[in-house]
């Protein structure tokens, strides 16, 4: 018996505290070898700011004796430091530019770590634990390709969020001038967009009966069908919480069309339950990678009167799509809608045109 233990380990060994000693120095840029308040002074500034930019990164509280800081963390606090310096930014925007970099790589990481786990366990057979004991060892050989990716992918976002500001097409600069209710740059709230949600139907009651690897399963395939579609339809995919997708685009147009491909995909899909869809029209605030404003509220009660396949959409928002023949409006009965008073619901419904095409 131990034999055959011994045997099934052997795909997968734990990594060695050598291993994890050397791959700490890779990932760091060397040993540890500096307190917070060399690093603060050899950066040039006082211990004070070099804590706030610390905890804007997500790192813990360290005291003055811990030796827990490299040069590269020194090298990093004055890129941070020079650009207030320089008045390229002030200490209030680099504070929150740093904290969008430490709180999305850290979600970063932890998503790529399950999927190395997950990976090791389909690949070798052995248990969650064995796999978790083990990746330390695969991750050497990964880090130069995904750093590599890592930038490539962020410059064309940094791209694709320049296009959005300067060079977006006509039909998106004319949407954004005007609004929910023509409003223009004096607006309380600054972007006009489409704001939409998709839940997916009995996703509680289904996670209750379902296994670890089902859900996950489930939750993988949920999240990827929505990126897709999303990211085709020229939108960008806020956040994922669970069950639910919150997406938003420059135009009423846009936002139809993926409201409507969100809903058939899972409508199509044998594994996936039904999603309820909503989306409005109107003027968000973006901050901290997320969006809100009454616009985000409403779409989110519109999300919970919807049927099982459906999308839904308000009033003001039908009226933008009113005259494009790709969509059919059918108004609903009048709702109460809890912080909105009485509101109009609008069925959408495919018309003319095939829609997003995912290939």
């Amino acid at each position: 018996m131990e034999e055959t233990e011994q045997t099934a380990d052997l795909p997968l060994p734990p990594a060695t505290r050598g291993e994890i000693k050397a791959l700490e120095a890779e990932l760091l840029g060397g040993e540890r070898k500096l307190r917070r308040r060399e690093v603060a002074a050899g950066a040039g500034v006082s211990l004070l700011s070099a804590r706030k930019i610390w905890r804007a990164m997500g790192f813990p509280n360290l005291g003055d004796d811990d030796v827990a800081f490299t040069e590269r963390d020194q090298e990093a606090l004055g890129i941070v430091v020079d650009l207030v310096r320089r008045k390229v930014v002030t200490e209030e925007a680099a504070i929150s530019i740093t904290r969008s970099i430490g709180q999305m790589t850290d979600r970063m990481v932890v998503w790529q770590i399950e999927a190395l786990v997950e990976d090791l366990v389909a690949e070798h057979g052995v248990s969650d634990a064995a796999a978790r004991r083990a990746v330390v060892s695969e991750l050497p050989q990964l880090i130069d390709s995904l750093e590599k990716v890592l930038i490539y992918s962020y410059r064309r976002q940094l791209n694709a969020g320049v296009q959005r500001l300067a060079v977006r097409a006509q039909a998106g600069l004319e949407a954004s001038a005007e609004g929910r209710d023509g409003e223009e740059d004096d607006a309380p709230l600054p972007l006009a967009r489409a704001v939409g949600f998709a839940d997916l139907v009995s996703y509680t009651s289904l996670s209750r009966r379902m296994n670890e690897k089902t859900l996950a399963k489930l939750v993988t395939r949920f999240e990827t069908i929505c990126a897709e579609i999303i990211s085709v339809g020229g939108g960008r995919l806020v956040k994922t919480v669970g069950d639910e997708v919150l997406f938003n685009c420059e135009t009423p147009v846009a936002g139809a069309e993926i409201s409507l491909a969100l809903a058939e995909a899972m409508a199509a899909d044998e594994f996936l339950p039904q999603a309820r869809v909503s989306m409005v029209w109107g003027r968000v605030l973006s901050r901290l990678g997320d969006i809100y404003g009454p616009t985000v509220n409403l779409a989110a009660r519109l999300t919970a009167l919807a049927e099982p396949g459906t999308v839904l959409i308000d009033s003001a928002t039908a009226a933008a799509l009113a005259e494009d023949e790709r969509f059919i409006l059918i108004p609903q009965e009048v709702q109460e809608v809890r912080g909105f008073g009485a509101i109009h619901p609008v069925l959408l419904a495919r018309g003319r045109g095939r829609g997003l095409v995912v290939d």
